[in-house]
């Protein structure tokens, strides 16, 4: 009867042809001297950076210069992304003011209030007033200012310089100095005949 390991081995007792123990075969077992059997065996330092871990870095240093710039690229449109909608909620902004704006110009109060403002137009019976300063009408943003706020050497007021002309009139200066004479030359360089040398 054969046992389980025969069993496994196959018809004959082998684990396949040619091969057994029991069967002679033309191949010479190695067998290692006694003095390496009972000495330590020496292995070789196995090198600590093999092929296998060179093309292991390698790819991986590929895969993340690949993600890099993908990453960048995400990085940037998600950028570009937020500036315009914040571009597009600005510019709803503007838009729902407009629409606020036309809606105003339909009101017949406001048409007449702008065009009172804007380009001084009144209602018939009213009598317009326009506030000059320097003989130009004043800008309807700009505000007169108050004489007392003014320090001395800034500009003075007009009623100052009307009181001046009055003083002056009646109490005129008895010596005024001459005027300087200046030279005034012709556009070639050479001196005017008029002018004193």
């Amino acid at each position: 009867m054969a046992s389980p390991t025969d069993k496994r081995r196959g018809p004959g007792g082998r684990s396949g042809p040619g091969r057994g123990s029991s069967a002679p075969s033309g191949r010479v077992q190695r067998t290692t001297s006694p003095a390496a059997r009972t000495g330590p065996v020496a292995a070789a330092p196995r090198p600590r950076f093999t092929g296998r871990a060179a093309i292991l870095v390698l790819v991986l240093a590929v895969l993340a210069v690949s993600y890099a710039s993908s990453l960048r690229a995400y990085l940037q449109q998600r950028a570009h992304i937020s500036d315009l909608q914040n571009t597009i909620s600005e510019r709803q902004g503007e838009i729902s003011a407009l629409e606020r704006e036309k809606k105003r110009w339909s009101d017949d109060e406001y048409v007449r209030a702008q065009a009172r403002e804007r380009l001084g137009y009144v209602l018939p019976g009213e009598t317009p007033f326009v506030a000059l300063r320097d003989g130009q009408p004043l800008e309807p943003e700009s505000a007169l200012t108050d004489p007392s706020t003014i320090a001395d050497g800034d500009e003075r007021a007009w009623w100052d310089h009307a009181w001046q002309s009055v003083v002056v009139a009646g109490d005129p200066p008895t010596k005024v100095d001459p005027q300087p004479l200046t030279r005034i030359t012709d556009p070639e360089g050479a001196p005017d005949e008029g002018s004193e040398e």
